[in-house]
C-alpha cells in the first residue's frame, strides 16, 4: 500500500482518496472564475456554505456529483439546507404558478359577473352623477370645512303643530328675537301655552302622551334655527320632568300633571333666569368703582341691566359700545344706555385696539360657558377677549348658572351656526342703487361666511359673575353638577 501523500488543501477520507475542493486539477483562471463569480453569481458566503454542505453530504455510498454513472437524481434538500437563492427561486416559481391558474379562472368569472350586472351597470353611473351635480351646486358657495354645518333655510310648518310654536319658528328664522335668555323664555312659555292647550286622546293619559305631543313641535325648532347651548339644556330639564311625572306613584290625573308640569316651567324661568338676573347684577356692582371706563362688546340682557343699575347706584363711569356687521346689535345697547345719561361711545370690531386705550375694565354675555372654561359667545367677543388680555385688561363674563353646559370645545368648527350670507352683501340702504356682489352665488370661486359664534378659551377670562357668586370660568363643571342636583331636589 502506497503512502498517501499530504496535500496541503485536502483531507483523507475513507477510500483514501484526497477530498478537497472540486475545481483541484483544474487551471487556477477557471477555478477562480467558477469558485468566486460562477454562472448564476452566487456571492462567496453563499458559494462557501454550498460548498460545506457538499462536504457533509458526501459518503461512501453517494457517487461524486461529477460522476454521471449513476442517473439518479440527487435527494431534495430541505428548507434549512438550501441557500437563500435556492429558496427564493422556488418562491418566485410557485407565484407564477399561481398567477397563471387564477389568470386562466379570471375569464369565466368575469364573463358570468357582465351578464347579471348587465341591466344595472348603466343606470348606477347616471344616479351617482345626479347626485354629485346636486351637491356641488348646493354646497359650492359654502366654505368646504363647514359643510357639516346647516345652511339657513325657509321654516316649514305643518298642520299638526300649534299656531304658537309656527309664529315662534318664524321669529327665530327672522331674528327678530335675539339673546339666549330671551329665546329660552319665548320657548318655555310658548311650550307651557302648548302643555295648556293638549288634549290627549281617549286611550291615553296626559303624562304618557304629552312628550310625542311636544316631539314634533321641538324637531320643528331645530329645523328653522339650530338651538343654543342653553337652549338644548332648557328642553332636556324639560323633558326630566315630563319622566318624573309619569314616575309618580300614585300616577296624577291629567289635570294635575298638566298644572304641575306649567307651574315647574315658570319655577324655572323665575328662579334660573329671572332671579339669577338680579343676583348677578347685586355681584357685578362689586366690580365697578367710580372713573371706571367700561368697554362691551354686542348686546347683553344682563349686562345692560347691570350698567344701568349701576347708573341708579349713582356711580360715575363710562361706556364703550363695541359693534360688528351684520347684526349691529349694540346699537339697541346704545340707545338705551344713551337714553339713561350714561356716558357712551361706538366703535367698530376693527378699532378694538384704539377703543382700549382707556378701558379698565370689559365686562360681556355669554350664550354658553362650557365644561372646559371656555365661553361659548357671539362672534368677535373671543378677538376682544384675546386683545384685552394682550392689554391686561381683567375681563368679566355674566353668565346665568343654567348655561353651564356639560360639553368641551376648543374651537369654533365642530358645532356652530351659520348666518345668512346675503347678510354680509345687503349694505347699500338706498333700494335705488344696486346691491354689492348681488350676483355672488354665481361665482364659484367666491365663498362668503357668517358663522355667528366663537369660542373664548378660559386663559383670557378673569373672572365669571354668576348668582352663585364670583367664581373662576374652570370651576364651571363643578357648579353644573352641584347645582343642578340641589335644583332637582328643591323642585320634588
Amino acid at each position: 500500500m502506497e503512502p498517501t501523500k499530504s496535500n496541503p488543501l485536502g483531507i483523507v477520507n475513507a477510500t483514501g482518496k484526497v477530498s478537497g475542493s472540486p475545481n483541484m486539477g483544474q487551471p487556477m483562471s477557471s477555478s477562480y472564475e467558477n469558485r468566486w463569480l460562477g454562472d448564476e453569481k452566487k456571492s462567496p458566503l453563499a458559494h462557501r456554505k454550498s460548498l460545506t454542505t457538499e462536504e457533509s453530504s458526501s459518503t461512501p455510498s453517494t457517487p461524486s456529483k461529477k460522476g454521471k454513472e449513476n442517473p439518479q437524481q440527487p435527494a431534495k434538500k430541505s428548507q434549512k439546507e438550501m441557500t437563500k437563492a435556492e429558496r427564493r427561486a422556488i418562491q418566485e416559481k410557485q407565484r407564477e404558478e399561481k398567477a397563471k391558474r387564477m389568470t386562466a379562472q379570471q375569464p369565466n368569472k368575469a364573463g358570468n359577473n357582465a351578464k347579471n350586472d348587465k341591466s344595472k351597470a348603466p343606470a348606477a353611473p347616471a344616479a351617482v352623477v345626479a347626485k354629485k351635480k346636486t351637491v356641488t351646486k348646493g354646497q359650492q358657495n359654502q366654505a368646504p370645512w363647514l359643510l357639516h354645518l346647516d345652511a339657513p333655510k325657509r321654516p316649514e310648518a305643518t298642520k299638526d303643530l300649534h299656531p304658537a310654536v309656527v309664529q315662534l319658528g318664524l321669529y327665530f328664522s327672522e331674528h327678530k328675537i335675539v339673546g339666549s335668555n330671551a329665546r329660552c323664555v319665548a320657548m318655555l312659555e310658548i311650550f307651557a301655552k302648548v302643555i295648556e292647550d293638549h288634549k290627549p286622546p281617549s286611550d291615553a293619559t296626559f303624562s304618557r302622551h304629552i312628550q310625542k305631543h311636544l316631539d314634533p313641535h321641538i324637531a320643528y325648532l331645530l329645523s328653522v334655527r339650530p338651538m343654543s347651548l342653553s337652549m338644548r339644556e332648557c328642553i332636556r330639564w324639560l323633558k326630566k320632568e315630563m319622566a318624573d311625572i309619569v314616575e309618580e306613584d300614585p300616577p296624577l290625573s291629567d289635570d294635575d300633571a298638566r298644572s304641575r308640569l306649567i307651574e315647574h316651567i315658570g319655577h324655572f324661568i323665575r328662579e334660573r333666569i329671572t332671579m339669577a338676573d338680579q343676583l348677578i347684577i347685586q355681584n357685578g356692582l362689586q366690580k365697578i368703582q367710580n372713573g371706571d371706563v367700561i368697554l362691551t362688546y354686542a348686546k347683553s340682557s344682563v349686562v345692560e341691566s347691570l350698567l344701568l343699575e349701576t347708573k341708579k347706584k349713582g356711580i360715575d363711569f363710562k361706556v364703550i359700545v363695541v359693534d360688528s356687521r351684520p347684526l349691529f346689535e349694540g346699537k339697541h345697547l346704545l340707545r338705551r344706555l344713551t337714553a339713561a345719561g350714561i356716558d357712551c361711545s361706538y366703535h367698530l370690531l376693527s378699532s378694538i385696539y384704539v377703543a382700549l386705550k382707556s378701558v379698565t375694565k370689559v365686562l360681556m354675555g355669554a350664550h354658553a360657558l362650557l365644561n372646559n372654561g371656555a365661553v361659548y359667545s357671539r362672534i368677535g367677543s373671543s378677538m376682544v377677549a384675546m386683545a384685552a388680555s394682550d392689554k391686561q385688561i381683567p375681563v368679566m363674563i355674566c353668565c346665568e348658572t343654567y348655561k353651564f353646559v356639560n360639553r368641551t370645545q376648543v374651537d369654533s368648527f365642530v358645532l356652530n351656526e351659520l348666518g345668512n350670507p346675503d347678510d354680509l352683501v345687503n349694505t347699500v340702504n338706498n333700494k335705488d342703487e344696486p346691491v354689492v356682489l348681488d350676483q355672488w352665488r354665481d361665482q364659484p370661486d367666491l365663498r362668503l361666511l357668517n358663522i355667528l359664534y366663537d369660542v373664548t378659551p378660559s386663559k383670557y377670562i378673569t373672572l365669571v359673575v354668576t348668582e352663585v357668586g364670583l367664581i373662576p370660568c374652570t370651576s364651571a363643571p363643578v357648579i353644573w353638577r352641584e347645582y343642578n342636583e340641589e335644583f332637582g331636589k328643591r323642585v320634588a
